[in-house]
C-alpha cells in the first residue's frame, strides 16, 4: 500500500503532537488503566456507564485531537479517520445505552484470559517495544493516540458479557485493517499487536453463546 507519508515523517509527527499536548497522554493513560480497574473490580451498574463514557473520551480525543487536529497534516485521509472515531464515540454511549444488561465481566475463562493479555500488551508491552524498536519518546506513539488505544479498546470488549453488537465493532476493525496494513509499509512493528488483538477479539466473540432474548421470533 503506497502511502502519502514516509516513517520519518509518522514518527516526526508523534513528535509534534506528544510535544503539543503534554501531560494530556498521562492523563489518557491513567483514564484507560481506571477503565481496567473498574472492569475487573466494580459490579455496579455506574461501572458499565463509567467504562463507556471513558471509551467515548479516548475515541473522541484520538478522532478530534490527533487525526483531525495532527495526523491530516500528512494524510488527507484523516478527515474521514476522525469523523469515523468521532461516530465511535457515540455508539460506546448507544451501546450501553441499548443493552441495560451489559457488564465487562467475561463470561468465560477465555475471555478473561485473551482480555487481560491485550490489556497488558496495550499498557505494558506496547511502551516497551517502542523503545526496544528505537522508538524513544516523544518519537512514538503513546496511549490516547489510535493503535494502543484501539488494542486495549479490543481487551475490554472481550471482557463484555453480553458480546458486543455489530455496530460496535465495525469502525475498530476497519481501523485495525487499515493501521495494520500501514504498520507492515512503515515497519512499525508494535502496531502489529493491533492485527493480531482484532483477530483474537473477534474469535472470542463469535465463540461466545447469544445473550437470551435476541434471537429472532418465529412464526
Amino acid at each position: 500500500m503506497r502511502l502519502p507519508f514516509t516513517t520519518a515523517q509518522f514518527l516526526e509527527l508523534f513528535r509534534a503532537y506528544n510535544l503539543a499536548v503534554w501531560p494530556a497522554q498521562v492523563l489518557l493513560y491513567l483514564l484507560g488503566l481506571a477503565l481496567v480497574v473498574i472492569a475487573a473490580r466494580s459490579t455496579a451498574p455506574w461501572g458499565r456507564w463509567a467504562i463507556a463514557f471513558g471509551l467515548a473520551v479516548l475515541w473522541a480525543w484520538i478522532g478530534a485531537v490527533y487525526h483531525l487536529g495532527f495526523f491530516v497534516r500528512i494524510n488527507p485521509a484523516a478527515r474521514l479517520f476522525g469523523i469515523a472515531f468521532l461516530v465511535q464515540a457515540v455508539l460506546w454511549l448507544v451501546w450501553v445505552a441499548r443493552v441495560p444488561s451489559l457488564r465487562f465481566r467475561p463470561g468465560r475463562a477465555s475471555d478473561g484470559a485473551l482480555g487481560a493479555a491485550m490489556l497488558a500488551y496495550a499498557f505494558v508491552f506496547y511502551p516497551l517495544l517502542n523503545l526496544a524498536f528505537g522508538h524513544a519518546y516523544p518519537r512514538m506513539p503513546t496511549f490516547g493516540l489510535p493503535c494502543p488505544t484501539t488494542i486495549a479498546t479490543f481487551g475490554l470488549v472481550t471482557w463484555a458479557t453480553p458480546r458486543p453488537p455489530w455496530y460496535a465493532w465495525v469502525i475498530p476493525v476497519a481501523w485495525a485493517l487499515i493501521a495494520s496494513s500501514a504498520a507492515f509499509t512503515l515497519g512499525i512493528r508494535e502496531d502489529f499487536g493491533l492485527l493480531a488483538a482484532m483477530l483474537l477479539a473477534l474469535a472470542s466473540r463469535l465463540a461466545a453463546p447469544r445473550a437470551p432474548g435476541l434471537h429472532p421470533a418465529r412464526t
